[in-house]
């Protein structure tokens, strides 16, 4: 145990919910991708390919944290694992709301051209993604991150008059 507290900077026992949740989290993936695959399989067949995606995903995770380790701007390793869960939690979200949104309009795939309505399912769900990137960012404690990420992302897409 203090062999992974060294390793992500923690501190304090509460921080130790970060790494928990993530290995959750990617663990209910690794299993939901190996169910999406093989849904005719048995359980056993299941198990044994979630975990090795599962590997497959934890190898790819550690590695994407040691090439955003320099970049970005954290205190703390496991502020890294709370900003991966933001990304996915606000990712997930913004699919949710955007759906009741688009059906609350009126929007349908029958009523409209099959284009468009992507077209405007995803900038409604882009929409959504900024305003709870940050509101969620802010329930992890990453307040400072996603609005610093929030304010580049706002001037790469010309909009830099809105954060000005």
């Amino acid at each position: 145990m203090d062999k992974l507290k060294e390793r992500w900077d923690i501190e304090q026992n509460w921080q130790l919910l970060f790494p928990a949740l993530g290995i959750t989290v990617l663990a209910y993936s690794s299993y939901k991708l190996s169910y999406l695959f093989l849904k005719e399989f048995n359980m056993a067949f299941n198990i044994f390919l979630s975990a090795v995606i599962f590997f497959l995903l934890l190898k790819f995770t550690l590695f994407i944290f040691n090439k955003l380790e320099n970049k970005w701007e954290v205190n703390y390793k496991w502020e890294m694992i709370s900003i991966f869960l933001v990304f996915a939690v606000t990712g997930s979200s913004s699919l949710f709301i955007s759906r009741p949104i688009i059906k609350f309009i009126g929007i349908t795939k029958e009523n409209l051209n099959p284009f468009l309505y992507w077209v405007l399912y995803i900038i409604i769900g882009f929409i959504f993604y900024q305003i709870l990137l940050v509101l969620i960012g802010w329930l992890f404690g990453q307040f400072k991150f996603f609005w610093n990420f929030e304010k580049k992302m706002l001037r790469r897409i010309g909009l830099k008059r809105l954060i000005d």
